[in-house]
């Protein structure tokens, strides 16, 4: 295994500026990466999303959640998008991104400014909503890509940049695939409350 450099502070910062310039609308998914039990991926290039399963194949619905009463998956982070850039800086080579986590990837600008809790994003033939549940750096993310990386997206005037990615949940079922557009298609009547903040 190759040794991995993580950057520092100032080394992000400075990739900030290209992170800053993704589309605002008219995106793209750049991958899509399936968790079929912890500490596995699949890199696929065609998906299903369900409103029920999420990223059909996933383990999202059957690994459960600590931030439910129940124990039971979170209906609010049904599918984590993270922003292509964002990754790529972290990760610096391309077939490290899917140890961030995420099932879709997306060069597109996930701010809160720009997609607020309830904004709907169609991607393919499916259509997400953006929930209020917070996506955070954890331990293993640090391990993966260092402690400035969780620091560094944990900054109180990067948080609006959402820079760790969104939780999103389905509303309209459907194929998506690498390459399709990600835009906005508008915003629900109101957003799910989020669990465990």
């Amino acid at each position: 295994m190759t040794d991995v450099r993580y950057l520092t502070l100032e080394e992000l910062e400075a990739g900030l500026a290209h992170v800053a310039t993704s589309p605002k609308d008219n995106g793209q998914l750049k991958l899509i990466v399936r968790r079929p039990a912890n500490g596995e991926r699949e890199v696929l290039q065609e998906a299903e999303l369900d409103s029920v399963f999420g990223l059909v194949g996933d383990n999202w619905k059957t690994r459960g959640s600590p931030r439910t009463p129940d124990g039971l998956a979170n209906p609010n982070s049904q599918v984590t998008i993270m922003n292509a850039r964002v990754v790529a800086m972290f990760a610096r080579e391309e077939h490290r991104w899917p140890l961030a986590g995420d099932q879709l990837y997306v060069d597109y600008d996930l701010s809160a400014s720009n997609i607020p809790p309830g904004t709907q994003l169609a991607i393919g033939l499916a259509v997400v909503e953006v929930t209020a549940q917070p996506h955070t750096g954890c331990k293993k993310f640090a391990e993966r890509f260092g402690v400035n990386a969780v620091e560094f997206m944990s900054l109180p005037e990067k948080k609006e940049m959402q820079l760790r990615g969104i939780n999103t949940k389905v509303v309209q079922p459907g194929t998506i695939r690498v390459g399709d557009a990600v835009r906005k298609t508008g915003r629900s009547v109101g957003d799910t409350p989020a669990v465990g903040i």
